[in-house]
């Protein structure tokens, strides 16, 4: 996928790897469509600023209707403090699946066929190794991300045949605001040999897409997906903190 003089929508883009992954593609020579459920917060110059809340059928209808040039849809906006299954508040269970299942749903409906109109194009969901795994203290969050693989999964078979390519982000652990106050608050000293620095994993994500890559994993996503050829396995932090 070439992305010099693509047409590029990111969701999820005032802050964090969404905010890298529009700069990056905007570096990288493409048009970007920068969205965030509070546009106000988006502060990158040289895109195009759109209001898009994933889990609104009309926010999103209302964005395919503006960005009808897309070409590659990077599906990135997600809840993800959902907690434990068994223990967590079943709202914030229920909004985590909703934005990483439904909402990524929602977004490959609305632009697989701008998608296939424009020549077949690319979809990129930022998954999570956890998908693979699983994690105390956010369970929900892991049963999400692999619900997010499945669809991630069964969309690159039935959109095929458009010509669109879908590949899935697997990061481990990424240094965003998000995990570091997770870390945090869960008393894990998580440090920058343990977490994937942001920038670098948006500019592995863009290579990968542009190479036609179908599964981008950084080091620890390569370590989880292992785990898939034995007994289920958890990722324990504080382990990974220790070593």
């Amino acid at each position: 996928m070439e992305l010099r003089g693509a047409t590029a929508l990111v969701t999820g883009t005032n802050r964090g790897i969404g905010h890298h992954f529009a700069v990056e593609l905007l570096q990288r020579g493409a048009k970007v469509y920068a969205t965030a459920r509070r546009p106000e917060l988006v502060t990158i110059p040289s895109v195009e600023i759109l209001r898009l809340d994933i889990n609104d059928q009309a926010s999103v209808d209302a964005a395919a209707a503006v960005a009808t040039d897309v070409d590659v849809l990077v599906n990135n906006a997600a809840f993800t403090a959902g907690g434990n299954l068994v223990t967590g508040d079943l709202d914030a269970i229920r909004a985590t699946m909703d934005s990483n299942y439904y909402g990524t749903l929602a977004m490959v409906r609305a632009f697989a066929p701008i998608l296939a109109r424009n020549g077949g194009g690319a979809i990129l969901n930022v998954l999570s190794g956890v998908a693979w795994t699983t994690v105390d203290g956010n369970t929900a969050y892991a049963a999400a991300k692999s619900a997010q693989w499945g669809l991630t999964n069964g969309i690159r078979v039935e959109l095929a045949g458009q010509g669109t390519l879908v590949a899935g982000l697997v990061p481990g652990l990424v240094a965003t605001d998000t995990m570091k106050e997770f870390a945090r608050d869960a008393g894990l000293d998580l440090g920058t040999d343990v977490m994937t620095d942001p920038l670098d994993l948006v500019r592995l994500a863009l290579d990968g897409l542009e190479a036609g890559e179908v599964e981008i994993l950084d080091g620890l996503g390569v370590a989880a997906k292992a785990t898939l050829a034995g007994p289920p396995q958890a990722l324990d932090l504080s382990a990974v903190s220790a070593s």
